[in-house]
């Protein structure tokens, strides 16, 4: 069980390590090559969308023939493939194409590897957090030198250094954990997968993400604007992810005292504010204070997320329901996000993409509070207190 638990943290840490050059730097790299607001907005728009249908048709197979792990193995050296592609055209057409196409094979591996955490993790699933730190570390350390190196080079190394981490991924994904297929077999008193407790978490779910895309699509853009270099951009994500490590570390003490659904809801009120504070703030020493609430926007809303999606699933759909929730909201949502995004960045102004983060932050949040505090419990025996 340690050597499957190091094999989880191994793939957080090239995983996300991987993130941390791609979500800070790409569009700045589709900037820097000529593309408009429009096509970076529809690049990763595309991007995200083709995670909605795969990740899903992935989980179902995984689910249905028991295959997940060597479709993980598959997917982790076949995305890595296809991204190579992208060292050899700066075309706009050639690169929709080949984003179509890596996108429909990197689609399950985030959802697996969280399936593959909570099989692994089993009764200590509170602990999650600690796990999936190593992650956020990883991401820390990368976008501190990537935006020293852009400072220094050029942009245009996002790619290679992507490709060399996700080959590592790959690498390690052979070492991967087979679980024991007798837990399709086993009885299970959770909620269906497709209870309305689970549509409204997933619809809110979308919301939070969708008021994520500014972020995740054009932050380091909207600093770039406000005249801020590569090397502060890095400090800012670096800071978010560091405030993200603290309380997933903590993630046991926090699920001790507060229910998922009550983390939740907290979640949207700081989100609402972060981004209002983006749409108002130019000192940077505002908005590297801003960054701290990542580690409730983010941190403690995806460990929220993906331990009550684990509670909600019946036994025989844990692959399923973490690539449900992957698709309504890194799939669905970011895609949203990012092309309202890329379509607001069109006036040439970055500061109305977070008003209207703000705006969806407090829909998700009105909307998962009001059914919260009218509807029944789901009936789930692990629920937090």
């Amino acid at each position: 069980m340690i050597a499957d638990k190091t094999a989880i943290k191994i793939q957080y840490f090239f995983y996300f390590g991987a993130m941390g050059i791609y979500l800070p730097y790409f569009n700045l790299y589709c900037l820097h090559i000529g593309f408009t607001g429009l096509q970076i907005g529809s690049l990763s728009a595309l991007r995200a969308a083709v995670l909605i249908i795969f990740s899903i048709l992935w989980g179902l197979l995984a689910d249905r023939k028991d295959i997940r792990r060597p479709i993980y193995v598959l997917c982790s050296f076949a995305s890595t493939a296809l991204w190579a592609l992208f060292l050899f055209t700066t075309d706009f057409r050639f690169m929709l194409v080949i984003t179509l196409v890596y996108g429909a094979l990197f689609a399950p591996i985030i959802s697996f590897l969280e399936a593959f955490a909570m099989d692994v993790l089993g009764k200590t699933k509170n602990r999650y957090g600690r796990t999936r730190a190593w992650g956020s570390v990883s991401f820390i350390a990368v976008v501190i030198l990537l935006g020293r190196m852009i400072d220094r080079y050029d942009v245009g190394i996002v790619i290679v250094l992507v490709l060399i981490i996700s080959l590592a991924q790959a690498t390690a994904s052979t070492v991967m954990p087979r679980i024991d297929a007798q837990r399709h077999t086993q009885a299970h008193d959770a909620v269906r997968l497709f209870s309305v407790h689970t549509m409204v978490f997933l619809v809110c779910a979308f919301l939070m993400l969708v008021s994520h895309g500014a972020y995740y699509g054009f932050f380091s853009i909207h600093l770039a604007q406000l005249g801020y270099g590569g090397s502060f951009i890095g400090i800012c994500w670096a800071l978010a992810s560091a405030a993200e490590v603290v309380v997933m570390i903590n993630s046991a003490r926090l699920f001790a005292r507060f229910s998922f659904k009550r983390v939740l809801a907290v979640s949207f009120a700081a989100a609402v504010m972060r981004w209002g504070i983006l749409f108002a703030a130019s000192s940077a020493l505002v908005i590297m204070a801003s960054q701290l609430l990542h580690a409730v926007t983010y941190g403690a809303f995806h460990m929220a997320g993906i331990l009550y999606m684990d509670q909600l699933a019946p036994a025989a759909e844990k692959t399923l329901g973490q690539a449900l929730n992957n698709a309504a909201t890194y799939g669905l949502g970011l895609s949203v996000g990012f092309f309202v995004s890329g379509a607001l960045y069109e006036s040439g102004h970055t500061a109305p993409l977070f008003l209207f983060s703000a705006v969806v932050a407090v829909a998700g949040g009105v909307l998962f509070a009001g059914y919260h505090h009218w509807a029944s419990p789901p009936a789930t025996p692990t629920a937090a207190a």
